[in-house]
């Protein structure tokens, strides 16, 4: 079973998509911010992060880094969150980070077919071509 990191602060929401994504068969990992959610993947790792750009401890460009260090090809969503603007601006920072994609809120549409993107195996690998 796939399992997904979690990393939202309005815990109905995170309730709400937690209860979403393991209707429909991943396993799933929640954190209310940054910390505790680089913990829980420090413990236990996952297949797929979905974290809030503008968390109350540590903005997810710090989450991104950490995870980039440990897990280079890990694969990440981000989420800009309630202030748009200035999460729009970390975007670009996120972007150049390796994440997947950006999800906007509300996500009810986009959010199932961004985590099945996002969790796609890679292509294999061509062959070096020999001279």
């Amino acid at each position: 079973m796939r399992r997904i990191l979690l990393i939202l602060d309005c815990a109905p929401v995170r309730d709400a998509v937690a209860r979403l994504l393991t209707t429909v068969g991943y396993e799933v990992a929640t954190a209310p911010n940054g910390a505790e959610g680089l913990r829980l993947w420090h413990e236990a790792g996952a297949d797929l992060v979905l974290t809030e750009i503008l968390l109350p401890d540590m903005n997810g460009i710090e989450v991104i880094l950490e995870l980039r260090t440990f897990a280079p090809r890990l694969p990440i969503v981000a989420i800009p969150g309630r202030d748009t603007h200035h999460a729009l601006e970390l975007l670009g920072e996120a972007h150049l980070l390796g994440t997947v994609s950006l999800l906007m809120k509300p996500f009810s549409d986009q959010l199932l077919a961004e985590v099945t993107k996002a969790l796609k195996p890679d292509p294999p690998a061509e062959p070096a071509q020999t001279a």
